[in-house]
């Protein structure tokens, strides 16, 4: 397929949706923004770019954002004024779209998703304790972060290496469906929200007739949803989720706080039984330019995160977390452990570590003793083990601000 030249486009009346979505591919952006008034926008790692072309009127908006649209698409948004669907641009890319209205006037944004499902290691995720609660028979895994930090790339990861090595039935619950799997040693369904079924709730009530070993919940919006989430990975089912929080405590408060007070003590004590971890991630630019890398923290269900849980002891759960990461026997570590390292490694600078940062005044702390411990070290050491220059430039601004 032809790439669009902005240079040749005299007018937004000669662009399409599909050469917009081509075009934002080529510079492997992943979003794109169409507005009214405004040319179209990308964003490319993490940064809106605006590429030198016409800005859109009314009536081109509207011509783009339902190209994909099916009639009876166009009369729901006309309806409601929202609409998600998903579609594919053959051999190019995935799209998760999104059509709203601001100021009376119709806007869109458009996910780009790769055709194929990467896998963990593709995607940067190289832990053990994440692909050992893909294996675990029952429980609830719950993917945790920000819009827009890849909770969906890291699912889609887990969701793959499942099929990769396990021979079980996966039923998938989506709004709308972003990643499509082909069955490999598992087999796959999938179903959209809207579409396939009316609700997660209702999904979610019939997925046990379907006779399940993975369900994956795409979004776990309410109370009833978490209910019945929880009902089925205690029945024997393992259950993915996803929670727009930043972190393992800040996530089981959450789904707490979703509870009338007299209720929350049995909450806990489910949790204790069924919950097999939690991943909350952030994408943090490289130091080279050259891309993003994903920051996780990651809990573990051990005996003492149970315990933790059984006690309803939220507030203690970041300090069982970061113990083991130090110890290193559970595979545990928190934010701030992630960004560290990556930092020490000179993958990403001390500044972006620090906007990241899960517990801010930790992380100007640690980072500053590395940089003491680096300036302590004999000169024969350092000469055998040089830093990195990036990684001192970088350690140094931030003792600055530690200042």
């Amino acid at each position: 397929m032809t790439i669009l030249d902005p240079s040749s486009v005299r007018s937004s009346k000669e662009l399409t949706l599909d050469a917009l979505l081509v075009y934002a591919c080529a510079l492997k952006a992943s979003d794109i923004f169409l507005k009214t008034g405004s040319p179209p926008g990308l964003r490319i790692l993490g940064r809106i770019v605006k590429p030198p072309l016409p800005a859109l009127d009314e009536e081109d908006t509207l011509r783009l954002a339902s190209e994909h649209m099916t009639p009876a698409m166009r009369q729901q948004f006309a309806e409601t004024h929202e609409m998600n669907l998903s579609f594919s641009v053959p051999g190019v890319v995935r799209i998760r779209q999104n059509v709203y209205q601001e100021r009376d006037k119709v806007a869109t944004t458009c996910r780009l998703i790769p055709l194929t499902v990467k896998s963990l290691d593709e995607i940067g995720v190289h832990s053990q304790a994440i692909r050992t609660m893909t294996m675990q028979a029952n429980g609830l895994v719950l993917v945790t972060g920000p819009t827009g930090s890849g909770k969906t790339t890291t699912l889609a990861g887990m969701i793959d290496y499942i099929n990769e090595t396990r021979p079980v039935n996966v039923i998938t619950m989506e709004d709308p469906i972003e990643y499509v799997y082909t069955d490999k040693q598992a087999l796959i369904s999938q179903r959209q929200i809207g579409v396939d079924t009316a609700s997660f709730a209702e999904a979610l009530k019939q997925v046990l007739r379907q006779t399940p070993d993975v369900i994956l919940v795409g979004e776990m919006r309410d109370m009833e949803t978490i209910n019945i989430a929880l009902e089925a990975s205690e029945t024997g089912h393992l259950v993915f989720g996803t929670l727009h929080t930043s972190s393992a405590p800040e996530t089981l408060d959450r789904i707490s706080n979703m509870y009338a007070p007299h209720e929350r003590p049995m909450l806990w004590l489910r949790l204790a039984g069924s919950l097999r971890g939690v991943v909350s991630q952030k994408l943090v630019k490289k130091a080279d330019g050259s891309g993003r890398v994903v920051a996780q923290e990651i809990m573990v269900a051990t005996p003492t995160i149970e315990k933790l849980l059984k006690d309803g002891s939220a507030a203690d759960l970041y300090t069982a977390i970061r113990e083991d990461g130090i110890k290193g026997f559970w595979g545990m570590q928190t934010m701030n452990q992630s960004l560290e390292r990556y930092v020490s490694e000179g993958v990403i600078t001390a500044e972006d570590a620090l906007a990241k940062a899960g517990n801010l005044s930790e992380l100007k702390q640690n980072l500053r003793q590395n940089l003491l411990r680096a300036e302590a070290r004999p000169e024969a050491e350092e000469v055998a083990m040089p830093e990195s220059p990036l990684m001192q430039m970088a350690v140094v601004a931030a003792t600055a601000a530690v200042a």
